[in-house]
């Protein structure tokens, strides 16, 4: 569907290349969407939806009443060609929407981490949620795995549980703060140390896709969430 224009984010585009390579990591997408799954309903808005690749997911997997995809970049916007009853694209940011536009589902996939002042979007963010609606944030974990790639496509940062938790208004409750993909850790730190590359092959995403988020899907649990290359986060607004 052709995006509804709202407020134009005046000279902003993505600096990331990746989109397209990682649409093809099915199962990791799979896999945190499955995560998430208790969390979504409603009216949900995703934030930073990119060209769709989630979205398509999201939207074929989860309940929702409406879908809003959330794009400040207009060339990737305009890529958002997710069709259904309900699902909705803007080019625009959060304050771009509706003043009475409130959520009851927010997600941030991979997102949070392009944004300079994090704890100030979760602020506006935490504005526009119902009450009893969740927000979702799933982000790259470890500082200390920042390597070339994460400066490439835009990230300012990588985070734990704790500096993840330090960005989200205290007026939210925590429902989940976990990590996942242990087994992706450690062919990161294996990059980060032995390789330091700007950008992975598809080649080397589709060996992880396949081989390592399975593996992962079975190891993750057995670590209790304490371990791993991506964390997730949920929190509630109960005012």
């Amino acid at each position: 569907m052709t995006p509804h224009h709202v407020a134009a984010v005046p000279g902003f585009q993505y600096v990331g290349s990746e989109l397209a390579i990682f649409e093809k990591a099915t199962n990791w997408k799979r896999y945190w969407c499955d995560k998430i799954a208790p969390f979504v309903g409603g009216d949900a808005l995703e934030v930073g939806a990119g060209i769709g690749a989630n979205t398509r997911l999201l939207a074929k997997n989860l309940p929702f009443r409406t879908w809003t995809c959330l794009e400040p970049d207009a060339s990737l916007a305009s890529q958002i060609h997710v069709t259904g009853p309900g699902i909705h694209a803007f080019h625009g940011t959060l304050a771009d929407l509706p003043i009475s536009a409130r959520f009851d589902s927010i997600l941030y996939i991979d997102v949070l981490e392009h944004i300079d002042d994090d704890r100030a979007e979760m602020v506006r963010a935490s504005a526009r949620l119902k009450r009893g609606g969740h927000l979702i944030v799933l982000s790259p974990a470890h500082q200390s795995l920042y390597t070339p790639f994460d400066a490439a496509i835009g990230h300012f940062r990588r985070y734990s549980r704790q500096t993840l938790a330090a960005t989200i208004p205290q007026v939210l409750r925590l429902r989940s703060l976990i990590y996942l993909d242990a087994v992706g850790m450690l062919a990161s730190f294996a990059n980060r140390m032995l390789l330091g590359q700007s950008m992975p092959t598809e080649r080397q995403i589709l060996l992880w896709d396949k081989m390592m988020v399975p593996a992962s899907r079975l190891l993750d649990p057995l670590c209790a969430g304490r371990v791993g290359k991506s964390v997730l986060g949920v929190w509630q607004q109960e005012s």
